[in-house]
């Protein structure tokens, strides 16, 4: 499996080389580098599930670390975060060993509301707010909700986050646990997209091609997708038009 995910990977990757405009692929490799308006490096190192760091300007951004969740991951390994986000608190995305091993003195750990009181720390975050980070940081807290009857339960709407993180202009998506709420619509200018895709908890990978074509972004990165056929999602992505990265984020 891990094989053909990445075969996929390399073909959709030089597509992306060939055709993207604003935001311009320039590495392959396990680290996918991006650059921002003014040539900055923003990179992307690929965990596993919703796990994910973004480094920029000698920056390290972790997105959702968890350690014990297949495959674990020793944090501890990794350097201290300048900035942790935490999309809401079930056990794939919220995990206070993680955050604990990734935080130094000068670590902003930001969550939504629920996972700040469990933490007993950090800067929540709701719905609708916006944080300036630093001169060339920005971040929005945007819904992730569940929106068919029987799946509220999981992803009630208003309490957990999505955010779109603007770094030197580079506008990315991640989504969290949602499916394709009609908020997405309102996202603009979105550079790259992680769009999480498994059942019953997030999306269909129907839903997945109709977020995609909601947010219009130049990169869709589907994450988060457990056991959801690889080619199900690709073939709805590729319907759609949509230029996909695959990475194995199960």
């Amino acid at each position: 499996m891990l094989k053909k995910i990445l075969s996929l990977s390399l073909v959709m990757l030089t597509c992306l080389a060939c055709n993207s405009k604003k935001t311009e692929q320039i590495n392959v490799g396990d680290n996918d580098v991006f650059t921002t308006q003014s040539g900055k490096e923003v990179s992307f190192l690929f965990i596993k599930h919703a796990s994910f760091v973004i480094n920029y300007d000698n920056l390290s951004i972790q997105i959702d670390p968890v350690s014990k969740m297949d495959p674990a991951t020793d944090y501890s390994s990794f350097p201290k975060a300048d900035f942790i986000f935490v999309t809401h608190e079930h056990f794939d995305h919220f995990d206070k060993e993680a955050i604990a091993a990734l935080t130094g003195e000068k670590t902003q750990v930001i969550l939504n509301k629920n996972c700040a009181q469990m933490l007993g720390s950090g800067t929540a975050m709701s719905n609708g707010e916006t944080l300036k980070l630093r001169d060339d940081i920005t971040v929005e807290a945007v819904p992730a909700y569940n929106t068919t009857a029987d799946r509220q339960k999981f992803h009630p709407k208003g309490r957990d986050n999505g955010y779109v993180l603007t770094l030197d202009g580079l506008r990315i998506y991640i989504a969290g646990d949602t499916e394709d709420i009609p908020e997405m619509e309102q996202l603009k200018d979105i550079d790259i997209a992680f769009l999480p895709c498994n059942q019953p908890y997030t999306m269909t990978p129907e839903q997945l091609a109709h977020a995609a074509t909601m947010i219009n972004p130049k990169v869709v990165y589907p994450y988060h997708f457990s056991e959801t056929p690889v080619e199900e999602m690709t073939r709805a992505l590729e319907e759609a038009k949509v230029k996909t990265i695959l990475r194995n984020m199960q």
